[in-house]
């Protein structure tokens, strides 16, 4: 957990852990149009670029090559009531688990925007919270599996056949209107990425994994409250706020919180101040 927290903390001035404004809050701002002039975008580079085989490179299609467009998988993905499309290509699938929007991910990468301006890259395993960053992330990430860990006499680890690919963002699930630090405001980014390793979070510690405190099961961990004191359920280690912390209220002691309904009214015990 300390190895996880220092790679953590340095990430933290990462271009990719999302912004805290209303990337649609600008004045007169048009997201649903930008979202139909990102997709414009995005169709274009796609049509006219290609994956180089050799070096992993993005290039201009000069020679016939075999354009992105036939080789990517398309995600439809619906925020704040506006239809986003986030294309993928998944170059190794990866062969263990793939992350919830909940998880934390242990990952390289690099950044680009269209004309291929590099903002940011990594090269380093970096473990990041999918819960943090940019929509384009929690969401795409979900599409690849982690490598297998390989462990060396020293105490030294690799990892083979990991997930890699490639991530298509429009600007609404990125940086929107506002853009940050070199991004332009309304850019669709591109990012190569790999998926090392999947951590299972359990952000507050009360037992329960963090995907599973979804309430209303839209896998979005960041809007679910029970008890309505503005701590989303993942972070809050009492969640109906009866004064009992949840990871007390698994009563029978199986390590599961949902079977546990002490006065027979359907709801669990950690969900229920009056039980």
């Amino acid at each position: 957990m300390k190895f996880k927290n220092i790679f953590f903390i340095l990430a933290l001035s990462s271009v990719i852990f999302s912004c805290s404004k209303d990337d649609n809050n600008k004045e007169s701002f048009d997201a649903e149009k930008q979202a139909l002039d990102d997709d414009t975008a995005l169709k274009e580079y796609l049509q006219t670029h290609y994956l180089n085989d050799v070096d992993g490179g993005i290039y201009t299609i000069k020679n016939g090559e075999a354009p992105l467009m036939g080789q990517v998988e398309t995600q439809n993905i619906t925020k704040n009531e506006i239809s986003y499309k986030l294309y993928y290509l998944k170059q190794v699938v990866g062969t263990t688990i793939s992350p919830s929007r909940a998880d934390s991910v242990l990952t390289t990468y690099t950044g680009m925007l269209l004309d291929s301006t590099v903002f940011d890259s990594r090269s380093t395993l970096t473990w990041l919270p999918l819960t943090g960053v940019i929509d384009g992330w929690s969401y795409g990430f979900t599409n690849f599996k982690g490598g297998t860990k390989i462990m060396n006499t020293d105490e030294s680890f690799y990892y083979e056949n990991t997930g890699k690919g490639l991530l298509f963002i429009p600007s609404g699930l990125a940086y929107g209107n506002f853009g940050q630090n070199v991004i332009p405001p309304n850019s669709p980014l591109v990012f190569q990425i790999t998926l090392n390793d999947v951590n299972i979070a359990d952000h507050d510690n009360d037992g329960i994994s963090s995907i599973l405190e979804d309430r209303n099961g839209d896998g979005d961990v960041k809007n679910d409250d029970t008890d309505g004191d503005l701590i989303m359920d993942y972070l809050d280690v009492d969640d109906d706020n009866d004064g009992k912390p949840t990871k007390d209220e698994d009563t029978n002691g199986n390590g599961n919180w949902f079977d546990d309904d002490t006065d027979g009214d359907g709801t669990p015990n950690f969900l229920d101040k009056d039980n």
